[in-house]
């Protein structure tokens, strides 16, 4: 039995899959804001849905029930949904986007897979952003985790041995490697310290990578308005509170030299996935 319904079948040219799922790990809501940008932006039809009673656990994930004086009119059931379309530049591009599933971890990715070669997939984007020892006072970075060392380079990565719990694009990617389809996640560094909150420069920064690794072009202009107006709260708060303040500038010290190691990465994330509850 199939995990998915095909409903079109657009004509793409070796299409990018940009791959922004719900339910993981997103300091600052980078990635989920960066990926409603990207559909806001773009012209796309739904391409494919999956089986999302197979896939969620609706205990966890509940539908929303719409009642009108009293009367359930209806229930509306989350989704997890591959869209294509083109940018503004007439590049093609596939969309995964929706909740990480909760089941089927493997059959999903084979799923994907399947979907990702019958469309000619060229390039498999990933898009995350995790809470790290930088502060706010200097730009957001990216790190990335990819199928080959060549794709990690463009980008940036934590260099040496790194465990965390892996969220389904890790799954996703490796069986992207398996079937020789390129892939490369890309993570913004969000200060630990504003993790729980917006932090719309991480989102800015996830769209100039894609504009940068695959040429997809997206407006950040709203979001680089947003991320100064953010950076000017922040700069308020930590300005009442010596302890903050000796905080931001230790932080700066250490990413100007460049110091932070994948054991502080793996740290910032585990506490931030400890303050997430269960399910995460």
């Amino acid at each position: 039995m199939s995990l998915y319904e095909l409903h079109a079948r657009p004509s793409l040219d070796r299409p990018v899959l940009v791959v922004g799922m719900e339910g993981w790990i997103d300091a600052g809501l980078g990635a989920a804001t960066a990926m409603a940008t990207l559909l806001g932006a773009v012209n796309t039809e739904p391409v494919a849905t999956f089986d999302v009673d197979t896939l969620l656990d609706h205990r966890a994930r509940r539908p929303i029930v719409r009642i009108v004086d009293g009367v359930n009119t209806g229930l509306r059931w989350p989704e997890i949904q591959l869209r294509g379309g083109h940018d503004a530049d007439g590049h093609d591009l596939l969309l995964l986007l929706g909740p990480e599933p909760d089941h089927q971890w493997r059959a999903f990715t084979a799923a994907v897979g399947e979907l990702a070669t019958s469309f000619g997939v060229g390039l498999v984007i990933g898009l995350g952003a995790f809470p790290a020892p930088v502060p706010h006072t200097r730009p957001a970075r990216l790190a990335s985790t990819a199928t080959t060392s060549e794709l990690a380079h463009r980008v940036g990565f934590l260099p040496g041995a790194l465990d965390v719990p892996a969220g389904v694009q890790a799954a996703l990617e490796r069986g992207f490697a398996e079937l020789g389809i390129p892939a490369v996640g890309l993570w913004a560094r969000v200060p630990h310290y504003a993790a729980a909150m917006p932090y719309p420069e991480a989102s800015a920064v996830l769209l100039e990578g894609l504009t940068s690794v695959a040429g997809i072009t997206t407006d950040t202009g709203d979001l680089r308005r947003a991320a100064e107006a953010s950076r000017q709260h922040l700069d308020e708060l930590i300005a009442n509170s010596e302890e903050h303040i000796a905080l931001v500038r230790q932080l700066e010290t250490q990413v100007d030299a460049d110091v932070p190691s994948g054991d502080e990465i793996a740290a910032e994330v585990e506490r931030f996935l400890r303050g997430q509850g269960p399910g995460t």
